[in-house]
C-alpha cells in the first residue's frame, strides 16, 4: 500500500517534467495504474479488518477521486495527443 500510495504522487510529480507529451501521458498512465493497485490494497486491508469501516470509507473514497482525475486527465492528454498529430500530418 505505502508503495503504489507514493508512487501514484511520485509519477505525476515527474509528468510535470515530462520531455514530451508522450512522456507526460506514460507518467499519468502509471499514476493511474497505482491508483488502482492502491484501491486493491485499500479493500484488502479492510477485508482482513485492518481497517475500520470509517477508515475505509474516507481512504477509498479519496483513492476513488484522484483515480477519476488521473483517468480524466489522461484521457485529455491522450485526445490533446492525437489532435496534434492528425494537425501535424494534415
Amino acid at each position: 500500500m505505502f508503495r503504489s500510495g507514493t508512487s501514484i504522487g511520485a509519477n505525476v510529480a515527474e509528468a510535470q517534467c515530462a520531455i514530451s507529451r508522450n512522456d507526460f501521458v506514460a507518467k499519468l498512465y502509471i499514476a493511474l495504474k497505482e491508483s488502482n493497485e492502491s484501491i486493491y490494497w485499500i479493500d484488502l486491508l479492510f477485508n482482513t479488518q485492518c481497517l475500520t469501516r470509517e477508515q475505509y470509507d474516507s481512504i477509498r473514497k479519496d483513492c476513488v477521486e484522484l483515480k477519476k482525475l488521473l483517468v480524466t486527465i489522461t484521457k485529455s492528454a491522450r485526445n490533446n495527443q492525437i489532435a496534434t498529430s492528425l494537425q501535424r500530418n494534415s
